[in-house]
């Protein structure tokens, strides 16, 4: 195969796993859920009206599926990137797009809290995390390590974009036909999307050499940090470098996750001079997907062009700042510092998912990336006890501050470590596993 031109299948795969991580996204509407099923003065009691059936819920007990979502979708991305690896990406999408609609059906038709833990925490977790363990490692096969963060952007950009379009989707549906016609209406269509999508996943043929652009002045300080030589999970976990991306990966999250599980409530509380924007929450979460997806392929096109670790720090950096003004801007009503503060979360976050598969590209190989990733993905995962813990603190204070201060200091660490970060030594793995 020529080595002077991308196939045309490099792209087809690119976008059409794009698609899938644009309907796996549902996570970022649940914030718009969580809205119409928290009341605190009426927790415990049944809902009327096109919603009878449900129970209002507590901030905590509305943050607990969300969370269990979150860590089935990172424990699931191993099995996952086994699924992808023994039968290819395709049946791992098809897998993942079968069981997001049972998910949804579940927790629509059982109308409780047990339903939202089972439907939309544990099989919708589960369908992310089988789902999202296809599309990135087989794009990133087909590209050399000059276009692994621009591609990985791409492909995740579908995931964090799915809020733009899904949480005032939710709110129609919800506003319409209910909690449980708008779990249902969307469970289905996304199921439809991911299986179609799925069969146009391809990963390069035995022998492919992804092709490599002229290196320019500079480059060849690049193109040392990427090893060619690939790691096997085992050998992976066994260095420093892993436990360090593996905490980098849960510090970074913990925010992302803090500020997707309250978007709606946030804009709702800081705008009550502006009824408007305070009865339409959905606004801050479609913007911030905007910045989540806008976030991934434009980290990726700097980290490429400068570095993983510069590219981590200088976007967790500013997170951390953001997160720590976040009491200041909703005490002060600040509409224009939330959506400034917000925007940058998102894309922190955002930037992260592009980060993180070209960091394990990089230092371990591309060969076995789905497995890999899945590994340290589980740190993803262990990122959710943020929003668990946000939630129990606003019971128990009435706000999210200590929440938002303990986020930023945890940001701060997390800075420290990827500014330490190096590849591992390679020499004793051999270039071909």
């Amino acid at each position: 195969m020529s080595q002077d031109k991308v196939p045309v299948q490099a792209w087809i795969t690119t976008f059409a796993g794009t698609a899938i991580n644009a309907c796996l996204g549902i996570l970022y509407a649940w914030s718009v859920w969580g809205k119409s099923l928290v009341n605190g003065e009426l927790a415990g009691q049944p809902m009327e009206g096109i919603n009878a059936g449900w129970t209002y819920l507590t901030n905590a007990q509305a943050s607990t599926p969300f969370s269990i979502c979150v860590i089935f979708f990172a424990l699931t991305m191993i099995p996952g990137g086994k699924i992808r690896d023994a039968f290819g990406p395709k049946f791992g999408a098809t897998l993942g797009g079968l069981l997001l609609v049972a998910g949804c059906i579940v927790a629509g038709l059982m109308k409780s809290y047990t339903g939202l833990i089972v439907g939309f925490g544990i099989l919708g977790g589960s369908a992310m995390g089988i789902g999202y363990a296809s599309p990135t490692p087989a794009a990133l096969a087909w590209f050399g390590p000059q276009r692994r963060g621009l591609i990985a952007g791409l492909v995740v950009m579908g995931y964090g974009g799915a809020a733009i379009y899904i949480a005032p989707l939710a709110r129609f549906l919800i506003n319409k036909y209910g909690i449980t016609g708008s779990f249902i209406a969307l469970g289905i269509f996304f199921a439809v999307v991911v299986i179609v999508a799925g069969q146009l996943l391809l990963t390069p043929p035995k022998g492919y050499v992804a092709p490599t652009p002229p290196v320019k002045e500079g480059a060849h300080l690049k193109r040392a940090v990427a090893t060619n030589k690939n790691w096997n999970w085992q050998q992976m976990i066994k260095t420093p470098q892993y436990w360090m991306l593996l905490i980098m990966f849960i510090l970074a999250t913990q925010s992302g996750l803090l500020i997707i599980g309250k978007a709606a409530g946030m804009l709702a509380k800081t705008s009550k001079a502006i009824p408007f924007l305070a009865a339409n929450g959905w606004i801050l979460a479609s913007y911030g997907g905007i910045m989540n997806a806008a976030g991934r392929p434009a980290t990726g096109v700097y980290s490429d062009a400068w570095s993983r670790m510069k590219a981590y720090a200088l976007n967790n950096g500013l997170a951390a700042i953001a997160l720590a003004c976040m009491p200041m801007i909703m005490a002060s009503q600040n509409i224009f510092l939330l959506f400034l503060a917000v925007g940058i979360g998102y894309w922190q976050y955002g930037g992260l998912l592009s980060l993180m598969p070209s960091f394990i590209a990089d230092f371990f190989g591309p060969k076995n990336l789905g497995m890999n990733f899945g590994v340290v993905f589980f740190g993803w995962g262990l990122g959710a006890f943020m929003p668990r813990l946000a939630g129990t603190i606003q019971d128990k204070t009435g706000s999210l501050d200590t929440a938002f201060y303990l986020s930023a200091g945890l940001l701060v660490i997390s800075v420290i470590i990827a500014l330490m970060l190096k590849r591992p030594d390679d020499e004793h793995i051999p270039a071909e596993q």
